[in-house]
């Protein structure tokens, strides 16, 4: 994929990648009459982890704002991080393994939108070792703030990677799914 698609630079899809965004608005898709379970639980998912990663860093604006103590620090954010970590990690592996080759076999136009998806997923993961990397090196050093500021920006980073991929994959998922019907991809 070219620098210009790179998901820490790019500002959406273009139309020609995700080509039945206009034919399928997202307003529209849950009264479409192909939107059934799959693509409500991708909505869902996706929901899951956005709230995952919201929570983890409110926790870590807690600590950092003094509202949480270092004591009471990790009991609350290592459990909340290595479950939206792992559920993370999880979903995208389905979606590489399973998911998005079933896409590209509906839709040859379909694999210039997930090759995007799929190098989104390496940046992600390098975002994410990034972050646990500075996890780990917070509940090293409590007690200073410039870990704290290290990870926070660790978090950031791969907070704002990770909304703009789910705002993508859904462009290109969804639409997907009401114009080919879920039993094709599910």
């Amino acid at each position: 994929m070219s620098e210009a698609f790179a998901l820490g630079t790019r500002d959406g899809i273009p139309d020609d990648i995700a080509y039945l965004r206009a034919r399928y608005p997202q307003g529209d898709w849950a009264a479409h009459v192909n939107f059934g379970q799959l693509c409500d639980f991708w909505l869902h998912v996706h929901r899951s982890l956005r709230s995952e990663g919201a929570a983890v860093e409110a926790i870590i604006a807690d600590f950092r704002e003094g509202r949480l103590d270092a004591r009471a620090f990790p009991q609350r954010f290592v459990p909340a991080l290595n479950q939206f970590l792992g559920h993370l990690d999880g979903h995208h592996r389905i979606e590489d393994a399973v998911y998005f080759p079933k896409f590209r076999a509906l839709d040859p136009r379909m694999a210039r939108g997930f090759d995007l998806l799929e190098a989104d997923h390496h940046a992600i993961h390098d975002a994410l070792e990034t972050t646990v990397a500075s996890a780990r090196g917070l509940l090293a050093s409590l007690t200073d703030p410039r870990a704290a500021d290290t990870h926070a920006a660790a978090a950031t980073t791969l907070t704002r990677l990770l909304l703009r991929h789910l705002g993508d994959e859904e462009e290109l998922v969804i639409p997907a799914m009401l114009e080919h019907g879920e039993r094709r991809v599910g």
